[in-house]
């Protein structure tokens, strides 16, 4: 399947990037042989070969769920550079609905 820079600078619209046009060449060709590589992948006859989803046989060890006791606030509180009633005061990182800079 054949890739063009329209279809490129389209992907990257949608990613938020822009491409100079030199890069866009080199992308656009990229993109084309990575297309390439996956459509040969299937031509490869996978009939009566079973799913893998993990290579090693591993088993998750777990621990039993227990409740312990904390830390007290006036420790932790310590560490803090700035608190307000008893709670962390963290610099504001959004202003009037928007993200800050």
């Amino acid at each position: 399947m054949a890739i063009n820079e329209e279809q490129v600078k389209h992907v990257a619209k949608l990613a938020k990037l822009s491409f100079s046009d030199d890069e866009l060449t080199g992308f656009t060709d990229q993109l084309g042989k990575i297309i390439d590589m996956v459509e040969q992948l299937s031509e490869a006859d996978t009939e009566g070969v079973p799913f893998t989803s993990n290579v090693i046989d591993t088993v998750n060890v777990m621990r039993e769920d227990v409740a312990t006791e904390g830390w007290s606030r006036d420790e932790l509180m310590k560490n803090v550079p700035e608190s307000e009633d008893g709670f962390i005061k963290v610099p504001a990182i959004i202003d009037n609905g928007e993200a800050g800079a």
